[in-house]
């Protein structure tokens, strides 16, 4: 049974009023449309939830040796991710601490020190302040360097080749953050003895939605892809039109914001990328090695119509192998950052090939980007209107499907046409936005693995 919100939720921080249990009742199936266009709340998700969770920063293979940065953001605030001489990763804000100036203006790189080209700071891979231009203008005792470096984050972590970083010290570990979640996400990462890379660069762009829109549509919603995708899919497969969807074999699974739509035909997926060369390569070689490795039923989730978040702003689709964030610019602009996601001990050949056709599908001019983006722009911007905004936005598919599923990890309902992980993506939102601290969150994955001793897990999840 589904927990009940507290009445009368309200938080009060910086000047803002917001009555949260006023935005949604994901009991009964509906979220406000003012969640996707409020400057308040906007404001407070900075404050609430990009201030305090785990943020997807970089990949390891992006900063594979010491010097080696990439730069990004946490909510809105930019960030340098570093590999320091010891192979650690450091990630501080890049703000230099004198005036404010943004210190690296360059995506990614190798450096010994960043220098600010305001006042001549100069810094050293982990963000120490070592030295300033004509600094003998400083009298003795007038700064202490050892405290005016650029500000760390509170905790850098890593799975599996992910790189999250948080800027609240009370954050939960990393792993417990992912949770049972883990067992999905090693589909993508650990389905192969070489682990996992992004090449082919960065793909940048902006659209003008709210970032909870794309990642909604990324944690479970299935339903669109058939009617919004249809031209699009028959263009990448010659013609061939999306399977019909088998309730029986076909689920949404959430462990605490974090889902995954997907079903079990293993090739739904991989068939829209329309290469058959890649498809041979799953098919006849990844997929019996996953098997072996994760067991039979991720090796047949993989591949899939499927599509996944990262509670808040990370996604993929596995089996196409788009991986991207949304960086919140304001409650109705977001910045995508995309790129291809490979196993390392994959042919180059393989990985080109994949390449190109994660360009031509989910890049920038891909054929299927263009129909979400335009969807989800006037998804947002549909609220401007005043009468409009005080509507509200129906999320009740499939909402008594829940399902105690033997092997499946997380909160499970049958049925990939279904509106289940969106509810419990929101219900992870209303959760964060409305908790004083990490204390007053609550554990919202499986009732079912609560407790349960390690040798009682489904396969996989034993080596977590």
């Amino acid at each position: 049974m589904e927990t009940r919100m507290n009445v009368g939720t309200k938080i009060e921080h910086g000047g803002a009023h917001i009555e949260y249990d006023s935005l949604m009742n994901l009991d009964e199936g509906w979220v406000s449309r003012k969640v996707f266009y409020d400057r308040d709340i906007y404001e407070e998700e900075m404050r609430q939830i990009f201030a305090r969770v785990w943020l997807f920063v970089a990949h390891e293979s992006q900063i594979p040796n010491p010097g080696d940065f990439v730069t990004t953001y946490m909510g809105e605030d930019g960030v340098i991710v570093a590999r320091q001489r010891d192979k650690s990763v450091g990630v501080f804000i890049n703000s230099c601490p004198h005036r404010g100036n943004k210190v690296c203006h360059a995506d990614g790189g190798n450096a010994r020190r960043f220098v600010c080209n305001y006042h001549g700071w100069a810094f050293d891979i982990g963000g120490n302040l070592m030295g300033m231009n004509a600094e003998e203008v400083y009298d003795p005792g007038d700064i202490d360097k050892s405290e005016w470096g650029m500000q760390p984050v509170a905790k850098v972590g890593v799975y599996k080749g992910l790189i999250f970083a948080t800027f609240d010290p009370g954050a939960p570990s990393l792993e417990d953050y992912l949770g049972d979640y883990r067992w999905y996400l090693d589909c993508i990462l650990d389905s192969d003895e070489g682990g996992s890379e992004l090449v082919g660069g960065t793909m940048k762009f902006m659209i003008p939605m709210n970032w909870k829109v794309a990642a909604e549509n990324f944690v479970g919603d299935a339903y669109h892809a058939a009617w919004t995708h249809d031209s699009a899919s028959k263009a990448m497969t010659g013609g061939m039109a999306f399977p019909p969807i088998d309730f029986e074999n076909t689920f949404h699974s959430s462990a605490n914001g974090h889902g995954l739509e997907f079903g079990l035909d293993g090739i739904g997926d991989i068939a829209l990328l329309g290469r058959p060369k890649v498809t041979e390569y799953f098919m006849d070689v990844l997929k019996p090695r996953m098997e072996k490795r994760l067991g039979a039923l991720r090796s047949q989730i993989f591949g899939s119509i499927a599509s996944a978040s990262v509670f808040p702003n990370l996604s993929y689709l596995p089996g196409i192998s788009t991986f991207r964030t949304w960086l919140p610019k304001g409650p109705t602009m977001t910045e995508v950052r995309s790129w291809t996601i490979v196993n390392r001990d994959m042919p180059d050949d393989i990985k080109d090939e994949i390449t190109k056709a994660v360009m031509q599908t989910f890049g920038p001019s891909g054929t299927f980007e263009m129909d979400d983006g335009e969807n989800w722009e006037h998804s947002t911007i549909t609220n401007k209107g005043y009468v409009t905004r005080q509507g509200r936005l129906h999320y009740g598919c499939g909402i008594s499907r829940k399902d105690d599923h033997a092997e499946l990890p997380g909160i499970v309902h049958r049925g990939q046409f279904a509106d289940s992980n969106q509810r419990e993506f929101h219900r992870r939102w209303h959760d964060l936005m409305t908790a004083e601290s990490w204390d007053d969150v609550p554990d919202r994955r499986s009732n079912r693995l609560k407790g349960r001793e390690t040798r009682d897990l489904p396969q996989g999840l034993k080596s977590l």
